[in-house]
């Protein structure tokens, strides 16, 4: 499978670094260049996918908000 196209723009490519594994949900941390990436997808998507550690990934970053906090 290979991307032809895709409207987001923050893409960050990377490995996976570690997937920590849940019933319904699992967290999938991305080393990149400019730092880690973490992801909560299925873990259906993690098995389709066939994610492992190690494994090149593009992570795709969209979101309509971006919050705030004062430390």
């Amino acid at each position: 499978m290979s991307i032809q196209a895709i409207n987001v723009r923050n893409q960050f490519k990377g490995k996976v670094r570690e997937i920590i594994r849940g019933d319904v949900v699992s967290e999938v941390d991305v080393e990149t260049a400019w730092g880690i990436v973490t992801s909560v997808i299925t873990t259906r998507s993690v098995d389709e996918l066939q994610l492992k550690v190690g494994s090149d990934v593009v992570a795709l970053v969209k979101s309509t908000e971006v919050s705030i906090a004062k430390l």
